[in-house]
């Protein structure tokens, strides 16, 4: 029987799986160049890596689900970095701060047979205008770092949020709701 790879290093991707009781065989994250090209907008990004993801693992697994995924914050056509230190955090949340943005991901699914089949879900976050001490102490806290556009929802940033139009577990990392319909599309059992 079929396995479900997850090619993600991202424990939030593998706990909305179990969220939702799916439980991937295996991970096994990609190791491909996510720098993005030169004029590339956030949502051919976002694309180009989930889809770079699934297929590189999947030349490991060609008789098993392969699930990928990316998510990208941008603001208009900038893409955010995955904050690598305080300061990639504070210029994000610097950059967000009272302003709308917009939360990218991509999911992609390659079947057993070969067959890739991809969404992409884009949810609207808008922040309220953010203080020096939270700004501080969000970095102090530092939930921001490895984390694209320098936040995690589904921690204190929660806090920042005024509105939300999309899916909210896209912004932590996995579009559910997509993801689910993806899997039964292609035939996936969950054992």
């Amino acid at each position: 029987m079929p396995k479900l790879i997850l090619a993600s290093a991202s424990p939030r991707r593998k706990d909305l799986l179990q969220q939702v009781n799916i439980i991937p065989d295996i991970i096994e994250p990609s190791n491909i160049d996510e720098s993005p090209l030169q004029n590339e907008i956030p949502k051919q990004y976002a694309l180009r890596i989930a889809i770079g993801k699934a297929k590189e693992v999947s030349q490991k697994y060609q008789d098993d689900f392969v699930l990928s995924a990316d998510t990208v914050v941008a603001c208009g056509r900038r893409i955010l970095p995955k904050a690598e230190n305080d300061g990639q955090v504070a210029q994000c949340l610097k950059l967000l701060s009272g302003r709308q943005h917009t939360v990218i991901s991509c999911v992609c699914l390659i079947s057993p047979e070969g067959k890739l089949s991809n969404k992409v879900i884009e949810t609207k976050v808008k922040f309220k205008r953010l203080g020096a001490k939270e700004i501080n102490g969000y970095i102090e806290s530092k939930e921001g770092i490895g984390k694209a556009g320098g936040y995690a929802i589904q921690g204190i940033a929660g806090g920042f949020v005024k509105s939300l139009n999309g899916s909210y577990s896209s912004v932590v990392g996995l579009p559910l709701y997509e993801t689910l319909s993806m899997l039964e599309g292609t035939g996936y059992k969950n054992a």
